[in-house]
């Protein structure tokens, strides 16, 4: 998905850190790869303080996760090449990339996929003494066979660290002279915003949305079944002057548009900088998304690969988390006084009301895929 492959504005982070102890006879190197953005450098910083053994710790930001999950398959491949082939002068730079890291960022949209193509190995949560703080809901998102299907019998495959979610942003001098601000899905329904929506060109996230406008699922199986489905999403398509997942927030700044529907992450930027910009999550429950720390199949996990992800998971640290990185974390921290994360923050209903983008069977898929032609053509 573009929210993984694209991210507005974030953080500062733009040169790896090598963290390193003055003990040359340490025992263990850890190597992370991360999506930028998504761990605060003084994260990284107070690691580095809490580890007593001084071993070498290696934090690498990545621009975008689709570059991560690249790096991924690159490396299995290169891992399963002959030793004649590896040899050969021919071979490109990224084939003589060195060992994989202990750990890498990955979303869960890339979940099912890396563990269908085994370039992901399950974790060993005996090893994770934060697991039982993590809440059920993350727990089951990271649970899946070997089909990269969630499954409760499962292994465990990844480690959440970071969450978001789909929101809607609005103008508020657009919406001053209409008497009533957007609070929920069916709002982008109304007749006033007739080619003054921008949303991100995404088939899951839009037939999605209008699913939740009809008491539907995110993660419906049978589409035929779904009354005035394709109706309401012909509708919705009269209502929307762009589909962009990288540019769907330019128009509402400069006033093209008075509504965006797009992802959390790339929201707080532009609130912070724009004050007429506002945002809510739907009354209705939204799309969900996370990020997760995958260890790739050919590279062993070291102890202090676990001490990071319980480190993750401190509540000091996860509040940094969520104040930090445009994310929150999975664990509860308060955050009370900021008035830009409060705008976008779920309540516990609006959460049970909301889901992740689960994977689908290939038929169900392309039911989705064949009503989002209709649709746009």
């Amino acid at each position: 998905m573009d929210r993984r492959t694209f991210l507005f504005g974030t953080g500062t982070l733009a040169l790896s850190q090598m963290l390193s102890g003055c003990n040359a006879q340490a025992s263990e190197t850890l190597q992370v790869q991360f999506l930028r953005g998504s761990i605060p450098p003084i994260i990284v910083d107070r690691f580095h303080q809490q580890i007593q053994q001084n071993p070498q710790v290696k934090f690498t930001p990545v621009a975008q996760l689709e570059e991560i999950f690249d790096q991924l398959q690159a490396w299995h491949e290169q891992a399963n090449q002959t030793p004649q082939s590896r040899s050969l002068p021919f071979l490109t730079q990224q084939s003589q990339s060195p060992n994989p890291a202990a750990l890498i960022t990955l979303g869960d949209y890339w979940l099912t996929a890396a563990i269908e193509q085994q370039l992901i190995q399950p974790l060993d949560i005996t090893q994770l003494q934060n697991w039982n703080a993590l809440p059920r809901r993350w727990q089951e998102l990271v649970r899946r066979n070997q089909q990269g299907v969630p499954d409760a019998q499962g292994q465990i495959w990844a480690a959440p660290y970071r969450w978001g979610s789909t929101v809607i942003l609005y103008n508020r001098d657009k919406f001053n002279s209409l008497g009533w601000t957007p609070t929920d899905w069916s709002d982008l329904w109304r007749p006033e915003l007739r080619s003054r929506i921008s949303v991100i060109d995404q088939s899951r996230e839009i037939i999605g949305l209008t699913l939740k406008k009809l008491g539907q699922s995110y993660n419906a199986q049978n589409l035929d079944e779904i009354p005035n489905l394709e109706q309401q999403l012909q509708a919705l398509h009269q209502q929307v002057r762009l589909y962009s997942s990288n540019r769907y927030i330019e128009p509402l700044i400069i006033g093209d548009t008075w509504v965006a529907v797009g992802w959390s992450t790339d929201v707080l930027p532009v609130m912070q900088r724009y004050r007429e910009i506002a945002a809510v999550v739907p009354q209705s429950g939204t799309a969900l998304w996370a990020d997760l720390w995958v260890n790739p199949v050919n590279a062993v996990l070291p102890t202090l690969a676990s001490q990071w992800i319980d480190f993750c998971w401190q509540p000091q640290i996860a509040k940094q988390i969520s104040l930090r990185s445009n994310g929150t974390s999975p664990i509860a921290t308060e955050l009370s006084g900021n008035t830009h994360r409060e705008q976008i923050r779920l309540t516990n209903a609006q959460l049970q009301r909301s889901e992740f983008l689960l994977p689908l069977t290939a038929s169900v898929q392309q039911q989705y895929d064949a009503l989002w032609q209709t649709i746009r053509t």
